[in-house]
C-alpha cells in the first residue's frame, strides 16, 4: 500500500506524544534515582524509551518518511523549549528564593543541550531506518508479531546504543574537557552509565512489547494503512517528502 502526503488523527496523536515525551525526558534528567546497589539512572528514564516505541509505531505503521517528519519536529519542539526556559531564566525575579529553584529545572547547560540534541537525531534516525530496512525485509512473511519483535527490540538496541555512546562522551567528558579543563565523569562511570542505560531502555522495550503490538495492529486495522518504504529516499534531511 503506497504512503500518502496526508496524516490522520491518529498519526497527529502519536506525533504529539512523542514531542511530549522527548520535552519530558529532558526536564525530567535533572533528577538522579537509585535504583539497586551502584545501579542509578535519571528519571528522564521513566518517559524517554516511549519516545523510542512511538517511533517504532510510526515507522512500523506510516514508513520512515513521516516518522523523519515526527523525528525533526521532535528535535525543534525540544529546541525550543530549552530556548524559552533559557530566556525565562534569566528575566529578573521578583522573589530570588523561588528563582534558584526554578533554574536548577530550566536551566540547560550548553554542552548538554548540544550533545542531547545531537544524540536524540542519530539515535532516532537509526531507530526508524532499521525499522523500515527490517520491514522491507520481513515482507510476505508471516508471524507478524515475532517479525515486529525482532525489528522493535533491534532497532531500539541500536538506536539507544548510538544515542548513550554520542550523548554520555560529548556531554560528560569531551565537552567539560574542552571548555573547562576537566572532564565531568571517569571513563569508567560514564562506561557503567552508557551501558545501565542501553540495557535498562532496551528490557523496557521488551517488557511493553505486547501493548506495542497490540498498538500497532490496532492502528493498522484503524487507519487501514500498512505502509512498506519502496523506492523512498532515506536522506534525514529530505523533510518536505513526506
Amino acid at each position: 500500500m503506497k504512503a500518502n502526503k496526508q496524516v490522520s488523527v491518529s498519526f497527529m496523536i502519536a506525533g504529539i506524544v512523542f514531542c511530549i515525551c522527548l520535552v519530558a525526558a529532558n526536564l525530567l534528567e535533572t533528577k538522579v534515582f537509585k535504583v539497586w546497589g551502584p545501579v542509578s539512572l535519571t528519571c528522564g528514564f521513566i518517559v524517554f524509551p516511549i519516545s523510542y516505541i512511538l517511533n517504532d509505531v510510526i515507522a512500523e505503521v506510516w514508513g520512515y518518511r513521516k516518522a523523519r517528519l515526527i523525528i525533526w519536529m521532535g528535535f525543534l519542539m525540544n529546541f525550543f523549549v530549552m530556548a524559552l526556559g533559557g530566556i525565562a531564566c534569566i528575566l529578573p525575579p521578583i522573589e530570588p528564593e523561588a528563582d534558584e529553584a526554578f533554574k536548577q529545572v530550566f536551566t540547560f547547560a550548553p554542552q548538554i543541550v548540544v550533545a542531547s540534541l545531537i544524540a536524540f537525531i542519530v539515535g532516532s534516525f537509526l531507530n526508524a531506518l532499521i525499522m523500515s530496512k527490517m520491514k522491507l525485509r520481513d515482507r510476505h512473511k508471516g508471524h507478524f508479531s515475532f517479525h515486529f519483535s525482532m525489528r522493535a527490540v533491534l532497532s531500539t538496541i541500536v538506536g539507544e546504543s548510538a544515542d548513550s555512546i554520542i550523548f554520555f562522551p560529548l556531554a560528560f567528558y569531551f565537552f567539560p574537557l574542552i571548555f573547562f579543563g576537566k572532564p565531568n565523569l571517569t571513563f569508567d562511570i560514564m562506561l557503567g552509565l552508557m551501558v545501565t542505560q542501553v540495557i535498562a531502555k532496551t528490557l523496557y522495550e521488551i517488557i511493553v512489547l505486547p501493548l506495542t503490538i497490540r498498538i500497532v495492529q490496532y492502528v493498522k486495522k484503524r487507519e487501514g494503512t500498512d505502509v512498506y518504504d519502496d523506492n523512498i529516499s532515506y536522506n534525514a534531511f529530505k523533510i518536505s517528502e513526506i
